[in-house]
Protein backbone atom coordinates (compact mmCIF):
# COMPACT_ATOMS: atom_id res chain seq x y z
CA UNK A 1 0.00 0.00 0.00
CA UNK A 2 1.39 3.40 -0.21
CA UNK A 3 0.55 6.83 0.63
CA UNK A 4 0.53 9.70 -1.73
CA UNK A 5 1.62 13.06 -0.69
CA UNK A 6 3.44 16.31 -2.86
CA UNK A 7 6.47 14.58 -3.15
CA UNK A 8 4.92 11.07 -4.81
CA UNK A 9 4.17 7.76 -3.53
CA UNK A 10 5.42 6.13 -0.38
CA UNK A 11 5.56 2.20 0.59
CA UNK A 12 3.77 2.40 3.75
CA UNK A 13 2.68 -1.09 3.84
CA UNK A 14 2.34 -4.63 3.38
CA UNK A 15 0.58 -8.04 2.87
CA UNK A 16 0.93 -11.27 1.85
CA UNK A 17 -2.45 -13.07 1.75
CA UNK A 18 -2.74 -17.13 2.06
CA UNK A 19 -3.68 -18.34 -1.31
CA UNK A 20 -4.73 -22.06 0.00
CA UNK A 21 -7.88 -22.71 0.27
CA UNK A 22 -6.76 -26.02 2.38
CA UNK A 23 -5.84 -23.34 5.50
CA UNK A 24 -7.64 -21.34 7.25
CA UNK A 25 -5.11 -18.60 7.47
CA UNK A 26 -6.72 -14.90 6.19
CA UNK A 27 -2.83 -13.37 5.98
CA UNK A 28 0.29 -15.30 6.45
CA UNK A 29 2.35 -11.77 6.72
CA UNK A 30 1.44 -8.28 7.55
CA UNK A 31 3.74 -5.15 8.18
CA UNK A 32 3.30 -1.11 8.31
CA UNK A 33 6.92 0.62 7.88
CA UNK A 34 7.40 2.56 11.27
CA UNK A 35 7.05 6.07 10.02
CA UNK A 36 3.09 4.73 9.06
CA UNK A 37 2.18 3.17 12.28
CA UNK A 38 -0.67 4.23 14.22
CA UNK A 39 -1.85 5.93 11.14
CA UNK A 40 -4.86 3.03 10.22
CA UNK A 41 -3.17 1.42 8.24
CA UNK A 42 -2.94 -2.17 10.00
CA UNK A 43 -6.81 -2.06 10.29
CA UNK A 44 -7.78 -0.97 6.77
CA UNK A 45 -5.15 -4.19 6.01
CA UNK A 46 -6.86 -6.61 8.42
CA UNK A 47 -10.10 -5.45 7.41
CA UNK A 48 -9.65 -5.96 3.62
CA UNK A 49 -8.14 -9.58 4.50
CA UNK A 50 -11.11 -10.40 6.43
CA UNK A 51 -13.62 -8.75 3.53
CA UNK A 52 -11.90 -10.89 1.20
CA UNK A 53 -12.27 -14.11 2.38
CA UNK A 54 -15.83 -13.47 3.57
CA UNK A 55 -16.33 -12.95 -0.09
CA UNK A 56 -14.75 -16.70 -0.36
CA UNK A 57 -17.48 -17.67 1.74
CA UNK A 58 -14.53 -19.06 4.30
CA UNK A 59 -13.91 -18.08 8.15
CA UNK A 60 -10.53 -17.64 9.01
CA UNK A 61 -7.60 -16.27 11.28
CA UNK A 62 -4.44 -14.77 11.06
CA UNK A 63 -1.33 -17.26 10.97
CA UNK A 64 0.13 -17.85 14.28
CA UNK A 65 2.64 -16.33 16.14
CA UNK A 66 1.38 -13.13 16.09
CA UNK A 67 3.55 -10.24 16.78
CA UNK A 68 3.01 -8.28 20.30
CA UNK A 69 1.99 -5.42 17.71
CA UNK A 70 -0.28 -8.03 15.71
CA UNK A 71 -2.49 -8.91 18.66
CA UNK A 72 -3.12 -5.46 19.63
CA UNK A 73 -4.44 -4.93 16.29
CA UNK A 74 -6.31 -7.85 15.59
CA UNK A 75 -7.89 -7.77 18.99
CA UNK A 76 -8.80 -4.21 17.89
CA UNK A 77 -10.57 -5.01 14.47
CA UNK A 78 -12.04 -8.13 16.12
CA UNK A 79 -13.54 -6.10 19.02
CA UNK A 80 -15.01 -3.35 16.62
CA UNK A 81 -16.12 -5.84 13.65
CA UNK A 82 -18.03 -8.19 17.14
CA UNK A 83 -19.68 -5.32 18.76
CA UNK A 84 -20.66 -3.68 15.25
CA UNK A 85 -22.50 -7.41 13.90
CA UNK A 86 -23.66 -7.37 17.10
CA UNK A 87 -25.52 -4.38 17.29
CA UNK A 88 -26.83 -5.16 13.90
CA UNK A 89 -28.39 -8.22 14.58
CA UNK A 90 -29.39 -6.73 18.22
CA UNK A 91 -27.54 -9.72 19.95
CA UNK A 92 -29.62 -12.31 18.63
CA UNK A 93 -26.44 -14.11 17.37
CA UNK A 94 -24.88 -17.26 18.25
CA UNK A 95 -21.25 -17.66 18.48
CA UNK A 96 -20.87 -19.59 15.24
CA UNK A 97 -23.40 -17.36 13.46
CA UNK A 98 -21.46 -14.30 14.45
CA UNK A 99 -18.48 -16.31 12.89
CA UNK A 100 -20.09 -16.74 9.33
CA UNK A 101 -21.18 -13.17 9.95
CA UNK A 102 -18.05 -11.92 10.44
CA UNK A 103 -15.61 -14.34 8.99
CA UNK A 104 -13.82 -14.74 12.02
CA UNK A 105 -13.00 -17.89 13.48
CA UNK A 106 -14.84 -19.32 16.31
CA UNK A 107 -12.03 -19.10 18.59
CA UNK A 108 -10.96 -15.75 17.96
CA UNK A 109 -14.86 -14.64 18.65
CA UNK A 110 -14.60 -16.57 22.07
CA UNK A 111 -11.09 -15.25 23.08
CA UNK A 112 -12.35 -11.30 22.35
CA UNK A 113 -15.44 -11.77 24.07
CA UNK A 114 -13.65 -13.34 27.33
CA UNK A 115 -11.63 -9.82 27.12
CA UNK A 116 -14.73 -8.03 27.00
CA UNK A 117 -16.42 -10.17 29.69
CA UNK A 118 -19.47 -11.00 27.23
CA UNK A 119 -19.62 -14.73 27.22
CA UNK A 120 -20.46 -17.14 30.41
CA UNK A 121 -21.24 -20.86 30.42
CA UNK A 122 -24.83 -21.92 30.10
CA UNK A 123 -25.73 -25.45 30.26
CA UNK A 124 -22.03 -26.72 29.27
CA UNK A 125 -21.62 -24.10 26.33
CA UNK A 126 -20.09 -20.94 25.73
CA UNK A 127 -22.88 -18.36 24.87
CA UNK A 128 -22.78 -14.69 24.52
CA UNK A 129 -23.60 -12.30 27.05
CA UNK A 130 -25.09 -9.46 25.70
CA UNK A 131 -24.88 -5.97 26.96
CA UNK A 132 -27.38 -3.47 26.63
CA UNK A 133 -27.15 -1.70 22.81
CA UNK A 134 -26.84 1.59 24.24
CA UNK A 135 -23.05 0.22 26.36
CA UNK A 136 -22.25 -1.27 23.22
CA UNK A 137 -22.78 1.94 21.07
CA UNK A 138 -20.94 4.28 23.80
CA UNK A 139 -18.10 1.61 23.61
CA UNK A 140 -17.49 1.20 20.04
CA UNK A 141 -17.57 5.56 20.10
CA UNK A 142 -15.40 5.80 22.87
CA UNK A 143 -12.66 3.08 20.64
CA UNK A 144 -13.18 5.11 17.69
CA UNK A 145 -12.82 7.87 19.09
CA UNK A 146 -9.63 7.33 20.46
CA UNK A 147 -8.00 5.88 17.11
CA UNK A 148 -6.62 9.10 15.80
CA UNK A 149 -6.30 7.57 12.29
CA UNK A 150 -9.33 5.44 11.57
CA UNK A 151 -9.72 4.21 7.80
CA UNK A 152 -13.03 2.49 6.99
CA UNK A 153 -12.31 0.06 4.15
CA UNK A 154 -15.03 0.23 1.93
CA UNK A 155 -15.87 -2.63 -0.01
CA UNK A 156 -17.24 -0.48 -3.08
CA UNK A 157 -13.65 0.24 -3.75
CA UNK A 158 -12.63 -3.22 -3.73
CA UNK A 159 -10.80 -4.60 -6.97
CA UNK A 160 -13.05 -7.28 -8.54
CA UNK A 161 -9.75 -9.21 -9.26
CA UNK A 162 -7.70 -8.95 -6.63
CA UNK A 163 -5.90 -11.98 -7.84
CA UNK A 164 -4.36 -10.04 -10.15
CA UNK A 165 -3.04 -7.20 -8.24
Amino acid sequence: MTENDKNGKHIVSYFSKENSLATEFNLACIMVLPPYQRKGYGQFLINMSYYYSKSEKRVCTPETPLSDLGKISYKSFWTIAILETLLKYKGNLSIKELSEYTGIKTDDIIYTLNELSMIKYWKGQQVIQFINTKQIEEFLNKKKANKVHYIKFNPKYFLDNFENC
